[in-house]
């Protein structure tokens, strides 16, 4: 058995944008809101099975054809979440959070967050994935309701042509001893173009504090990435792609493992501050 001592690792994914320059213009809520909200708790020794998916997409208009009519935007989260165990000790407390309705700064339409310890008995083992992609896009907008600049030319298109997508995944192989917490949350419903779009991931995984081993024994890997398409409001090119960003961060650990922990954030809009 060998060990392996990953250090907190923090990737900021931070897409700042002003006008004149392409960023994301939220969709706004729907005139009928939703709230929905899941927790979870098990204490068991056997076996456990959960599977969590949701899918959500809004647009500012209609989504009737595959075409962003002027002024229209668009956004979609995609979420899964998946545990199994064949056996052994598993304790699992999960919640998990939806609101439909216009989010500010530092608030979100979904989020969850997951504390889960596991020891092996008789060879048995814990695998798990969890992924959360947002996907953000939309044509030329004009002024009316995005929050500006003050120092913006009173001429400056406020949100020219965008199409984002920013994914972000864990996954947990063949894990026999361990203590991890994930927390996932993401905004992209807002009132007007003042609150930027928003994601944020975080796993962290540590010995079980009753194994008396020191270390986390499996398997842990984890996957960010971001795919970016800006246009800019200046004359014909407010459809047309000026600035493009693509990023991608790997990383997996496997053995004995003292500590493994990833954050990744990212945001995207006229103001992201």
């Amino acid at each position: 058995m060998f060990w392996i001592r990953i250090a907190v690792i923090a990737i900021l994914a931070l897409f700042f944008t002003s006008v004149p320059i392409g960023a994301d213009f939220l969709p706004n809520a729907t005139p009928e809101n939703q709230l929905i909200s899941i927790t979870t708790l098990i204490d068991v020794i056997g076996y456990v099975s959960t599977d969590t998916s949701f899918d959500w997409t809004i647009s500012s208009g209609t989504r009737d054809d595959r075409m962003f009519g002027p002024n229209e935007t668009m956004a979609s989260l995609l979420y899964k979440d998946s545990l199994m165990i064949n056996g052994g000790h598993l304790m699992l407390s999960s919640s998990l959070d939806f609101d439909s309705r216009n989010q500010t700064k530092g608030l979100y339409n979904f989020k969850t967050d997951k504390v889960v310890t596991y020891e092996s008995i008789d060879g048995s083992h814990l695998v798990a994935d969890e992924s959360l992609v947002m996907s953000t896009g939309g044509n030329y907008s004009d002024s009316n309701g995005i929050g500006r600049c003050v120092f913006a030319s009173g001429s400056s298109a406020a949100a020219p042509a965008f199409c984002n997508t920013v994914r972000a995944r864990s996954s947990l192989i063949n894990v026999n001893s361990a203590q991890y917490s994930t927390s996932a949350k993401a905004r992209t419903v807002a009132a007007d173009g003042s609150v930027p779009s928003a994601l944020s991931y975080r796993i962290a995984l540590t010995p079980n504090p009753a194994s008396g081993l020191g270390y986390a024994i499996g398997t842990v890997a984890t996957e960010f990435s971001a795919d970016v398409m800006e246009a800019r409001d200046d004359g014909a090119s407010w459809n047309r792609t000026s600035a493009t960003n693509s990023m991608k961060d790997k990383a997996k650990a496997s053995g004995g493992i003292i500590q493994f922990s990833k954050a990744f954030d990212y945001q995207s809009g006229l103001s992201v501050t």
